[in-house]
């Protein structure tokens, strides 16, 4: 029977799992346009351009995510609850004590950001501590210090410059595809130059999909994860269940939320409800794209159901 510490052992490994296979499609993808194209230079290229972005993103993805947040840094004497609750939990958890920051939006909601426990960065919602209790708002701590405790934040931010490199390389050769398609059209023998640049476009638009699919199931393999590790950090998973009961069920737009950042919050920002407050059908197609497993079954991990 499958419980928290089960789970938790799980995901660690499937989670690495997904982060190689990911890794293997993005050397892959590159291999392929320079296969197509006959130039090296682009897989070089691709190396090159990716490992640049990742030591960015690795040094500076934190404040740019916050600034991204519009979140503000404060001090133990503004938010003294908050404070106590996260150093508490980091001296439970062995962590450093993180740098809190409060983001001005009524929606309660929260993430965490740094590229180790010793630069860690969490950020909460106004509507989070005002709507949640105290147990409910510790739950949610917990697991955003799960995050930073398992490294899951610098996991998510290098493949998010993974999958935004793989889109951008794949828009600029379907452009230069269609470009040299119409050339070959004005020109003789052109065919099977035609059927590379075909293969060309195909990888194109295919690339960016399975990459995205690929962070987004690496994500929700994450949020269990860290469910499952806050459960235990804080010995009383119900509070973080009940959390998330109130959270999925409040409709409030958490502006300063975008398609970018969405995997990073606590729940889904995008997960709307109707005007009766139910939650809306899901297509197959949006749960594909969704950056967090559904609601109902997170809590019924954390309540062993």
């Amino acid at each position: 029977m499958a419980t928290l510490y089960t789970q938790k052992d799980s995901n660690v490994r499937k989670t690495y799992l997904l982060f190689t296979v990911f890794f293997i499609i993005i050397i892959g993808i590159g291999w392929g346009f320079s296969y197509i194209y006959n130039s090296p230079g682009i897989l070089l290229f691709a190396i090159i351009f990716s490992c640049v972005m990742s030591y960015v993103s690795y040094w500076y993805s934190d404040q740019i995510v916050l600034r991204m947040a519009n979140a503000i840094p404060v001090t133990k004497e503004q938010e003294p609850q908050l404070w106590n609750i996260v150093e508490n939990l980091s001296i439970t958890a062995g962590l450093p004590m993180p740098k809190l920051y409060v983001i001005y939006e009524d929606a309660p909601n929260a993430f965490a950001t740094g590229r180790d426990p010793e630069h860690g960065v969490v950020a909460v919602t106004r509507g989070l501590l005002e709507r949640l209790n105290k147990n409910e708002v510790e739950g949610v701590l917990a697991h955003e210090l799960s995050h930073i405790g398992n490294r899951d934040t610098l996991i998510s931010t290098i493949i998010v410059i993974l999958v935004g490199f793989v889109s951008l390389i794949s828009d600029f050769f379907l452009r230069t595809s269609l470009f040299s398609r119409g050339r070959d059209r004005d020109s003789e023998g052109g065919q099977g130059g035609n059927i590379l640049v075909l293969i060309g476009i195909g990888l194109a638009i295919i690339s960016p999909i399975v990459a995205m699919l690929m962070q987004l199931a690496i994500s929700r393999k994450r949020e269990f994860l860290a469910d499952a590790s806050g459960a235990l950090l804080t010995r009383y998973p119900e509070g973080l269940a009940s959390a998330l009961e109130k959270i999925s069920q409040d409709s409030t737009p958490l502006n300063v939320a975008n398609n970018t950042t969405s995997h990073l919050w606590f729940d889904d920002p995008f997960d709307k409800q109707d005007e009766e407050g139910n939650k809306q059908k899901i297509s197959f197609i949006h749960k594909l794209f969704m950056t967090h497993p559904p609601v109902y079954e997170r809590i019924k991990a954390l309540r062993n159901q």
